[in-house]
């Protein structure tokens, strides 16, 4: 049995380590040692040679036939919190107002979390030395977090959930004294109404349905009029956008994206006939779309990922890289696989991969434009419902979920290293400049100001309590999976 006080230290140590690379981030930049232009290259370097080294060195060896079935329980996981931190959102946005140029990003910030080096960090900190088993249990974590990535990262570009931040910056301003007022007729009715008219008001969004007179609902529902319309039209129309997402001043974890929506029209498809033209317009935006998701599938990051799945579960290939029991792979002159030195590369690469993101991190909240003086006009009610949400409420569901899914047998009992990802990637703040997720990045591009105050009041406040809620859920967890 583990002391109390040797749990919280084993805990507190892999913080330590992460604080102190993202405060060394923050300085450098705050003295403007970092400039925004070495902050890109730096993000280039990590997603296109870092961290494809660091998924490589560490898939091949760890994953074998054996222990593929993980993959499954990894993906339910995966789904599982995305559908948490969505609705942890959504249920924020009914209850408490947010600004108009953050409604739908905020659904984003609660689905896709900071699932790149925070976790690759601790991760490799704490499976490196007991209770767990050392260098083997640590390069089977961080494959286990590249089938996470790989999860999140599909999801946010190719299947298009960047597309929510871009519908924030769709339509017309709306003042947010409408969008208080509208905030709190819905609280008011979520609290007080009948079960039977819960589904009616929940329906009713960012509209005002509390009428005191005739003359009041008519004049109360002309805003409400407007915000649907807007609604309506940012869903039916779509508009010609060529837009290469390449990192802002305020960004260091980049890599150059390319979205692109084309409007269809008749013009596109001359002298053919409705129908003809309605096939041919729905054909070619099948293959624009399917273009840029394999675009995205064949971005370093994901390749290196998808390349090593298959290196690792093919004996023969395996054993190019690294030695294998069997077939039999002859060596090269040193005794060692032929290809060894690839591997023994990616390796020494790979190294420079988390410490080189955390710093990239630091730079990025240090570039983040803080709302000084005008705390009072944020969405106070908002920010601390999602920090709270998902750096307290979901670890708690993320223990459930797991002890769960093992009590079910889809998870081992026996690979604790599984179940420790597990709970750990339920204790993730909203993503701001990982390889996958680009959420400060994406929102500075789409906003056409290239600033993200809205969603950088949301990030503060987690990543302030990420350092005592993760604490308390890495002791919990090793108290209980040994």
């Amino acid at each position: 049995m583990i002391s109390a006080g040797t749990l919280i230290w084993i805990s507190c140590l892999p913080l330590l380590r992460l604080f102190i690379c993202v405060a060394c981030g923050f300085g450098v930049a705050k003295a403007d040692l970092f400039p925004a232009s070495a902050a890109r290259g730096a993000g280039q370097i990590m997603i296109n040679i870092t961290v494809p080294s660091l998924m490589f060195s560490k898939i091949v060896p760890a994953f074998t036939s054996q222990n593929i079935s993980a993959l499954g329980p990894l993906v339910l996981i995966a789904v599982i919190y995305q559908i948490m931190g969505i609705a942890i959102a959504w249920t924020t946005k009914q209850l408490f107002w947010v600004p108009h140029r953050f409604r739908w990003g905020i659904l984003a910030a609660g689905g896709w979390g900071n699932y790149g080096d925070i976790p690759t960090s601790i991760a490799i900190s704490i499976t490196a030395a007991a209770p767990f088993s050392g260098p083997s249990d640590q390069t089977l974590s961080v494959a286990y977090i590249s089938g996470l990535s790989l999860f999140y990262m599909i999801t946010f570009f190719p299947l298009g959930g960047h597309k929510l931040i871009a519908l924030d910056f769709k339509g017309p301003d709306i003042e947010p004294e409408i969008l208080r007022a509208n905030a709190r007729r819905r609280r008011r009715a979520i609290l007080s109404i009948f079960p039977k008219q819960f589904t009616r008001i929940l329906s009713l969004k960012d509209t005002i349905s509390t009428p005191v007179s005739e003359a009041d609902e008519r004049a109360e529902d002309l805003p409400a009029i407007v915000i649907h319309q807007e609604e309506t039209l940012e869903t039916k129309t779509e508009t010609h956008t060529a837009v290469v997402l390449e990192a802002p001043a305020s960004d260091c974890d980049s890599r150059s994206v390319s979205f692109k929506e084309e409007e269809l029209s008749e013009l596109d498809v001359p002298n053919l006939p409705d129908n003809q033209a309605a096939s041919a317009s729905n054909r070619r935006r099948v293959w624009i779309r399917l273009s840029s998701f394999m675009r995205e599938v064949c971005s370093p990051p994901s390749l290196s990922i998808l390349l090593s799945f298959p290196i690792a579960l093919i004996p023969a290939l395996k054993g190019l890289f690294v030695e294998v029991q069997s077939p039999h792979i002859p060596s090269a002159p040193d005794g060692r696989p032929p290809l060894s030195f690839l591997f023994d590369t990616a390796t020494f690469i790979a190294g420079a991969s988390v410490p080189l993101g955390l710093i990239c991190l630091g730079s990025a909240l240090a570039r983040l434009e803080i709302p000084r003086g005008r705390w009072n006009h944020l969405p106070m009610g908002a920010i601390l419902s999602m920090a709270v949400g998902r750096m307290l409420l979901m670890p708690i569901l993320g223990v459930l979920v797991a002890k769960g899914l093992t009590n079910a047998g889809l998870i081992s009992r026996e690979d604790k290293v599984l179940q420790f990802v597990c709970i750990l990637f339920s204790c993730l703040p909203t993503g701001t400049t990982q390889a996958c997720t680009h959420q400060v990045f994406i929102t500075q591009v789409y906003s056409g100001t290239g600033s993200a105050e809205d969603l950088s009041a949301f990030l503060i406040p987690q990543y302030i309590l990420m350092f005592f809620s993760m604490t308390g859920l890495i002791a919990y967890s090793l108290e209980n999976l040994f």
